[in-house]
């Protein structure tokens, strides 16, 4: 009987499946990401964007330094080929050039600077604080004793900022801030009349959709079993927020960091086009798109056409890849 029963343990040993390793979250996103075709032709797509950016910025730092040796965009004139039609024969001139003789083709690839510096640096405001402010009003909501007014204000206050037009929001907010200088320096300049004021215009506006979704995911979160679990062994409640609640809303803030970055991008194209965007000459895609109105009467169509087809292409890129992100970090999809 011994026997018998050591061979049958023994079967038993050997027959049993190995137990499966499971995946976090953020390990079955990035499985299914790097699985997708679509979203990593966008991300190298917005690499794309990224690299000329940084190039765009190291030639400017590289030409303010050179003492003229290297000519900046502003010194690129070339009067004899004035709004010359695209061409091959020279590749800076593929995309021709505008009416002071600049080509268009580095002109759109220095714009990229501006579109990409704005996007980031509106998100890192707006995502931020859109976080915190919904985290915190959707967990304190409903405890007037215990926090519950600050629901009651950040409610009334994104409440109010939103129903006021985004656009022009957004030009209130670069008046207010013509001629205010933050910190002037021998190698920095904080100056919010020009692009570092529409860093913070357009994250002033960009951060209420994130706490409106925050918030109301929130309120799901803070009644599940293990943040009950939390309060019955004494944790704070603040506490509690920041180590059991934020980093299971914390995808919701990478999602809406890549649908932003397409607003900050649109909405930099826009105030540069109605002149209150980035300072005069330096090149971006809504100053293309503004220089351009009169030569579309002459039938240069050039300039206007690089400039959107490069807004065209990072949107598109932005939005798919955002689509993309909001599927891999859906916990509803995971491991399907």
């Amino acid at each position: 009987m011994l026997g018998i029963s050591a061979k049958v343990t023994a079967i038993q040993t050997t027959s049993a499946p190995a137990a499966v390793a499971g995946r976090s979250l953020w390990q079955d996103a990035r499985r299914r990401l790097l699985r997708d075709r679509v979203a990593v032709l966008c991300t190298v797509v917005i690499g794309l964007y990224a690299l000329a950016a940084i190039g765009a910025a190291v030639y400017d730092a590289v030409a303010e330094r050179s003492g003229g040796a290297i000519p900046s965009f502003t010194q690129m004139y070339d009067y004899s080929r004035r709004g010359e039609a695209p061409s091959w024969g020279d590749w800076r001139y593929l995309l021709g050039t505008d009416t002071f003789g600049r080509s268009v083709l580095v002109k759109t690839l220095l714009g990229a600077k501006v579109s990409m510096t704005v996007g980031l640096m509106a998100n890192l405001i707006a995502i931020p604080l859109g976080m915190l402010l919904g985290a915190i009003a959707g967990f304190y909501s409903g405890r007037f004793l215990r926090g519950g007014f600050l629901d009651d204000l950040i409610v009334w206050l994104y409440s109010t900022l939103a129903s006021i037009p985004g656009i022009v929001l957004l030009i209130a907010i670069k008046y207010a801030f013509q001629g205010i200088v933050l910190f002037r320096g021998t190698w920095a300049e904080v100056d919010l009349s020009g692009i570092h004021g529409l860093y913070i215009a357009l994250g002033v506006v960009s951060w209420i959709g994130t706490c409106r979704l925050v918030r109301a995911e929130v309120l799901k979160v803070r009644e599940l079993e293990y943040v009950l679990a939390a309060r019955a062994i004494g944790r704070r409640s603040f506490t509690i927020l920041l180590k059991h609640v934020m980093p299971n809303v914390l995808h919701l803030g990478i999602i809406n960091f890549s649908l932003g970055f397409v607003g900050a991008v649109q909405s930099e194209v826009t105030l540069s086009y109605l002149g209150l965007g980035v300072a005069v000459g330096t090149p971006s895609w809504g100053t293309m798109i503004n220089a351009a109105r009169q030569d579309l009467m002459a039938g240069k169509w050039w300039e206007l056409s690089a400039a959107v087809t490069a807004m065209f292409f990072l949107v598109l890129a932005l939005n798919l890849l955002g689509d993309r992100l909001r599927d891999a970090l859906d916990p509803r999809l995971k491991n399907v």
